[in-house]
């Protein structure tokens, strides 16, 4: 593997970033699909209490998820400047401590999330009729929460090494005996026994468990920085010095990721309000944004890792160029596919929807929304290009603010306003107003501030 500060200087930047972003797309479109297609599993073969069952356990995994997804991205920061600054020891002590973290913190939450689960579950008001189904499910789920949080991790930090190629294997490799294992235990077939509504959470903690041990086995084979070897299990512990970096780039991320599911809770109530056909669009329009938001988190992460790797080999003055490419990038990528669904949003909702006035609402507020991702992704790279010089907290305070500040009370005064349009109409203008201020801070003072190794 070349150490990317030669990767840089040898290939024009826009093609470094396609190398990057093609695999992590890839890696992207893969999870979605599994887990749609772990849903259909559920409930064409057990039926939609079997799928609720499975559902109503999403929100708390989520949560813990989005702390972890935190810690992976200050890790890949940490990594991202040590691997361009060509300290190997410095990327296993970083890898080591984070995964460490990870996977105590999994044991934990495993633990606690098993005793407490039915308690946890009641408090979130599942209906009596499928509370059983889903203790069980999550209770199963909770096992692989150990295995699901070093997976994490381990894939996160290796993008902050250049490679996203691994990641997509490791994912291919889960998905392929997630998504073969989970029917097979539905329906017990080849002699195995039937564990209805916990045959997918058994799928996934299988699934987990040979990816990791296929990953360990492949990064030693191709004796990758982040191999699990000797000198990788001496930095298996947990050591605030380095701890404390990962914890100050991470949180904010975590934090946001989770203001920003609370605040769609906020306008899906909203919308709920506006009666079922207005429900049904949500949910259309919620698909559709994720595989469009796809390129512009993904572009954001490959910003960041790539200004990472400058600022550790250096070559600070290559981060404008980074921020110039990331933003062409977004236009073209993600403005390529939000004007591909502007012009077949009809088509695109005939996927989902039969309902004629339903088709016809889903396709104005698709148009209305998409948008929004262009706005989300531009500003994502310049919050994430300084997120990897270690400037963390005003361009997460400026993301917050937007979310709590203008996003919900915008949802709500546009729809009295012009109807339930109006809480789509919020998207656009809550991502523009945090791309202008994002722009802002970046040019007029972050260019201004020295840039310092964090590691």
């Amino acid at each position: 593997m070349r150490v990317m500060v030669k990767t840089l200087a040898q290939r024009p930047l826009w093609i470094t970033f396609l190398l990057f972003l093609g695999p992590m797309l890839l890696s992207n479109i893969l999870q979605a699909l599994s887990g749609t297609i772990n849903n259909i599993y559920l409930g064409q073969m057990l039926g939609v209490k079997a799928l609720a069952a499975a559902a109503v356990f999403f929100p708390v995994l989520f949560f813990f998820i989005a702390f972890v997804i935190g810690l992976a991205s200050g890790a890949s920061v940490l990594i991202g400047q040590a691997w361009g600054a060509r300290n190997r020891d410095k990327v296993k002590a970083v890898a080591g401590t984070t995964l460490g973290a990870g996977a105590l913190l999994g044991c934990v939450v495993a633990l606690l999330g098993g005793t407490f689960v039915e308690s946890i579950l009641r408090r979130l008001g599942t209906p009596a009729d499928i509370l059983p189904e889903a203790v069980r499910y999550a209770r199963i789920m909770f096992l692989a929460v150990p295995l699901l949080f070093v997976f994490i991790l381990s894939t996160s930090m290796l993008r902050g090494v250049g490679d996203t190629v691994t990641p997509l294997l490791a994912l291919m490799l889960s998905s392929t005996v997630g998504l073969t294992l989970t029917p097979a235990l539905i329906r017990g077939w080849g002699g195995l026994p039937q564990l209805g509504v916990t045959s997918a959470a058994w799928g996934t903690v299988a699934s987990m468990a040979v990816a990791l041990l296929w990953l360990g086995w492949y990064l030693r084979r191709k004796k990758s920085p982040l191999a699990p070897d000797a000198q990788l299990r001496q930095h298996l512990q947990v050591r605030w010095k380095l701890f404390k970096p990962v914890l100050k780039l991470g949180l904010p991320t975590g934090l946001f990721m989770v203001t920003s599911s609370s605040a769609d809770l906020i306008l899906l109530s909203l919308v709920n309000g506006f009666g079922s056909n207005a429900t049904a669009a949500w949910g259309a329009v919620a698909q559709v944004s994720a595989y469009v938001q796809f390129p512009a988190m993904s572009i954001a992460i490959t910003s960041s890792i790539l200004a990472a790797q400058a600022i550790g080999a250096g070559h600070s003055t290559r981060l404008g160029a980074i921020v110039r490419t990331g933003l062409m990038m977004n236009v073209v990528l993600t403005g390529s596919l939000i004007a591909l669904a502007a012009v077949f949003a009809r088509d695109i909702a005939g996927l989902f929807i039969t309902s004629a006035p339903v088709l016809d609402l889903t396709q104005t507020v698709l148009r209305i929304s998409l948008f929004g991702s262009l706005f989300f992704g531009l500003a994502s790279v310049f919050s994430g290009v300084m997120r990897a010089s270690g400037v963390v907290l005003v361009p997460t305070l400026v993301s917050l603010g937007c979310l709590i500040v203008i996003l919900s009370p915008s949802g709500w005064l546009l729809s009295r306003a012009v109807g339930v349009q109006g809480v789509w109409m919020a998207y656009p203008i809550t991502f523009f107003c945090a791309l202008l201020m994002q722009a802002a801070y970046y040019q007029w003072v972050w260019r201004r501030l020295p840039i310092v190794r964090l590691v």
